[in-house]
Parts: structure tokens; sequence; C-alpha cells
């Protein structure tokens, strides 16, 4: 196993955001915590990256990690290149990412250049290059219209493929949890818990959209 929890609690002073939160992934392993908005899921990936206190136990098994944002979080006033240098000093490296996501040829823009959707292919780039081993997404396409997310999407599936990134999305969005898992776990409205897990080659969009607005309420959106 890449990562094992057990028994995960976080309380922001009196207000609880996760309850008992247990999993386990497999190296190469890809799944989706689904969970409507405010529940508790980028809590659950701060943690996982090492950014907040809790209770209980995580164990990893692994040294390397990306971490893509809601929103690209780039440096404006360093190039496409530059943005990836200051994470990654190997130029060959850097290169050979860009190519990858066909980016070479805005390797001298600026972020304030580019569009919303390119600055997240940028953002994918960054975490790529630190080769990790797993890969956090929080919600990273909540701010693209559907063709580019679509892109994305696209791009990030080709790349854990490729490089056998163990992978760990959060979204309140079916499409997306289905289009990037191998197993989707419905987290209840706050705090958080797992009530749910599904195989994702076992059911549809409809079947769980259904499953969903059961367990979610008027927090379905």
């Amino acid at each position: 196993m890449i990562l094992k929890i057990e028994n995960l609690n976080k309380s922001f002073g009196s207000l609880k955001v996760l309850e008992n939160i247990e999993f386990k992934i497999k190296r190469g392993g890809k799944i989706t915590f689904l969970g409507p908005s405010g529940c508790g899921k980028t809590t659950l990936l701060r943690i996982i990256a090492g950014l907040e206190k809790y209770s209980g136990k995580v164990k990893k098994s692994f040294k390397k990690i990306g971490y893509i944002f809601q929103e690209p979080r780039l440096i404006p006033w360093k190039t496409v290149y530059e943005n990836l240098k200051f994470v990654g000093k190997d130029d060959r490296k850097i290169k050979e990412v860009l190519i990858s996501l066909d980016l070479f040829q805005f390797k001298d823009y600026y972020p304030a250049k580019l569009s919303g959707g390119m600055n997240q292919r940028i953002n994918l780039a960054r975490a790529l290059i630190v080769e990790p081993e797993i890969l956090l997404l929080d919600e990273p396409f909540s701010s693209l219209d559907i063709h580019i997310k679509w892109k994305l999407i696209n791009d990030i599936n080709a790349q854990i493929k490729n490089r056998k990134i163990t992978t760990i999305l959060v979204t309140h969005d079916i499409k997306e949890a289905i289009s990037l898992s191998d197993r989707i776990l419905i987290l209840s409205n706050r705090p958080a818990k797992i009530i749910k897990e599904f195989i994702t080659n076992e059911i549809n969009e409809f079947f769980l959209e259904k499953e969903v607005i059961k367990l979610w309420g008027d927090k379905y959106v």
C-alpha cells in the first residue's frame, strides 16, 4: 500500500470537519472522494500532503508528492519555464514535461499572457517535474469551461498512465469522478464520513447521480 489511513479525525476548534475516515490505496491506484461543497475534501488532501495536523493514523509509503490546486498559483513575475525551474532544477526533465503537454512553445510566456486552462496545464507540468509517486488533485477543473476541462482531464489521464502515478482527486462533480478514478468514495455532509464506495467500471453516471441525490439530499449540485 502506498497510503493507509485509519480513524482519521479533524476539527477546527469546535467545528468537526472529518470523522473516522478510513481507506487505503495501492501504488498506481486512482481514487476520488466525491463530496458536497464545504464538507472537508480539501482538508483531507492537506492532511495527506502533511499540511494539517490531525488525530488518527496516516501511513505513507511515498516520498515525492505532486499537488494541483483549484487555482494555478503560479508565480506571476516568472515565465512558464522559470515557474517549473523553481521546483525542478533539471533542464532536461523540464523540457520533457513541457513537450509531453504541448507547452514547450509557451515556455517564455508569463502566466498573465495565458488562459486559465493553459495555466492549469502549467500547474500540472509543475506537479510532474518532481516525479511524484502520488498526485493530489483539489478540484482543479472548477474554474474551467467544459472544453478546456476535458482537455486537461485527458492530459492528466495520459500522464498518470504513462508515469504510473497514484492519484487522489477530490470533487463534487460526478463526471470528473468517473473519468479519473478506479474507485469512488462518497463523503457525507460535514463532518465528512465515508458513507459508500463504488468501483468505477461497475457503475455509470446515471446510477451514481441517483445514489448521490439520495445520500446528499439538497446539498447535491
